[in-house]
């Protein structure tokens, strides 16, 4: 499928396509510590439409400098002045580009490093994979800024710690790192050396998954979770059928039952 996106057309989001179909896409305000700005915004919403028609198999989410993302751009929102009208359809655009990264199909995996704060938990949040170093610390500081999230920490970062723990984090200004950020579910990974690296290991592993599967992986299981659990059990035996039925998946079963496939194993 040729290529839909002018990757040189982004100038907050570096991007490179590697021939393996896996992305590395770059938050590239570093002397902003990556918060974000509408435009930045407005880049993710057209990258996260096109890279699924665009060749992407798996994307890396990594940012310049030595934070991932300290959410929104305060300084852009002061000066803007903002009626509350302006301000509700910033908050629609920054939806309508983390439903696309979520519901998209195309695994991204998050590299974090730094600050993962307010809008940048917001936007790791809805990365399918998370991975942190010893450096990250994740933090919502609205409270404390006479803020309310607007990017849909309410709904991804509650489903990650829960109901008490997004209220407390919220009104303290609560900082998570470490192990017990991971405990908790704000990432999957921790690793003591590059996070990036990590990601793009894995982003490699999910590449070579089929993509009518990462794709219902990535888009199916989001879907289900917000439908009732018999409407979600129909759901889930309609994707089933499609994707278990797939020709290059009967190629996978055969392997398996030739005893040629890589066999599932316990880490040594």
């Amino acid at each position: 499928m040729g290529r839909t996106l002018d990757l040189s057309d982004f100038k907050n989001l570096a991007i490179t396509a590697g021939e393996d179909g896996v992305w590395v896409v770059t938050l590239n305000r570093a002397a902003k510590r990556n918060a974000l700005d509408l435009d930045t915004i407005e880049e993710m919403v057209e990258l996260f439409d096109k890279a699924p028609r665009s060749g992407a198999r798996a994307i890396v989410l990594t940012a310049e400098g030595d934070h991932f993302c300290a959410g929104l751009d305060l300084v852009e929102h002061h000066k803007a002045d903002r009626s509350p009208e302006d301000f509700m359809h910033v908050c629609l655009r920054w939806h309508e580009a983390f439903n696309k990264m979520e519901y998209g199909g195309v695994p991204v995996i998050a590299a974090l490093k730094g600050a993962v704060v307010g809008g940048g938990l917001e936007l790791a949040s809805a990365a399918h994979i998370r991975v942190a170093d010893q450096s990250t610390y994740f933090a919502l500081p609205e409270g404390q800024r006479g803020l309310f999230t607007g990017g849909g920490a309410t709904i991804r970062v509650t489903d990650l710690v829960g109901k008490a723990r997004m209220i407390d984090m919220m009104l303290t200004g609560r900082v998570y790192q470490g192990q017990e950020a991971i405990d908790l579910g704000l990432a999957q990974y921790l690793v003591d050396g590059s996070s990036f690296d990590k990601a793009m290991e894995l982003a490699k592993r999910t590449a070579a998954n089929l993509p009518l599967t990462n794709f219902a992986i990535c888009s199916a299981v989001s879907h289900m979770k917000n439908m009732s659990a018999m409407d979600a059990s129909y759901a889930e035996a309609v994707v089933a059928g499609v994707v278990n039925t797939q020709a290059p998946a009967r190629e996978r079963l055969e392997a398996f039952a030739n005893k040629t496939a890589a066999r599932v194993r316990p880490n040594s």
